[in-house]
């Protein structure tokens, strides 16, 4: 499976970006897919994930109502669109795909065997 993301760049506090992360190769064991973010000095956290067997979406709190994950099954991809972006969101973003989203397992790093590159975002 590899995983190639696009859509990073830089942007004024209150803007918004969209990330895409394409998906090829023998994905049908992996459903889950989204976004980690690890911005310097901290911690690999996900952001947003979504399953696509039913469409489910897992966000983190701090970003409930400002971005938005959906998926394009046909093209094998999902997108993130991030409104209201804040400096603290500056950040280099990874699409990861795994088994599973279900209940906390999404936000578990170590659950996903395929990684993209990573995508940087800069908000200031």
């Amino acid at each position: 499976v590899q995983l190639v993301e696009s859509g990073g760049g830089s942007v004024q506090p209150g803007g918004s970006l969209r990330l895409s992360c394409g998906a090829s190769g023998h994905t049908y064991s992996s459903n889950c897919m989204g976004w980690f973010r690890q911005a310097p000095g901290k911690e690999r956290e996900g952001v947003a994930f979504v399953y696509f067997g039913g469409g489910s979406t897992y966000y983190a709190d701090s970003v409930k109502g400002r971005f938005t994950i959906s998926q394009d099954k046909g093209k094998n991809t999902v997108y993130l669109q991030m409104d209201g972006l804040e400096p603290e969101n500056t950040a280099m973003f990874y699409c990861a795909r795994g088994p599973l989203c279900a209940g906390t397992y999404w936000r578990d790093r170590g659950k996903y065997a395929y990684w993209g590159q990573g995508t940087q975002v800069t908000v200031s």
